[in-house]
């Protein structure tokens, strides 16, 4: 019961979590990545993964890792953006990166635009007090790519190992 909790609320939680900080704040906590490396192998362990999976998963998140600190480096990508990336890759394993990767991809690509309008656009008077709507209108603020990252997850989340014993994916 207690392990189903986790599955269901966990990981969409700190997702979420980061979207929302992301747009708030234009920065994603180490902490929330950390909070997903350390609830992965809590529910790892409460599901009894054998370790063939368990080095799967982490190959997941390595092999994101590595190519995100690489998009970091070059100034690509935001450290956070990279961090999450990788932490969401090892939830999800092998099997639905692809589909994770595509989505966060296209669902970047919707929110880019989405952006660009908004920046060419005058700031509306309803967010001219708000802190985080000015910096997003700003022409040379970066885009919070957090946001399609944790749709991303969470569009491709019912389909892995954690919810398939729930039948919802």
């Amino acid at each position: 019961m207690m392990t189903d909790a986790i599955r269901l609320f966990l990981f969409p939680a700190l997702m979420a979590f980061a979207a929302f900080s992301d747009l708030f704040t234009m920065t994603i906590s180490n902490r929330v990545s950390l909070l997903l490396i350390a609830g992965f192998f809590v529910m790892a362990l409460l599901i009894g993964m054998n370790g063939a999976d368990l080095l799967a998963h982490m190959g997941a998140g390595a092999a994101v890792l590595a190519v995100t600190f690489t998009l970091f480096a070059c100034g690509w990508i935001g450290g956070g953006d990279a961090k999450l990336a990788a932490a969401t890759a090892l939830w999800l394993g092998f099997d639905p990166l692809m589909t994770y990767l595509v989505y966060a991809s296209l669902f970047g690509g919707v929110l880019t635009l989405a952006i660009i309008r908004y920046r060419l656009m005058p700031l509306p008077a309803f967010l001219a007090g708000h802190d985080w709507a000015i910096r997003l209108h700003r022409a040379d603020a970066g885009v919070p790519y957090g946001i399609a990252l944790a749709a991303a997850a969470l569009s491709v989340y019912p389909q892995t190992v954690w919810m398939r014993p729930l039948g919802l994916g």
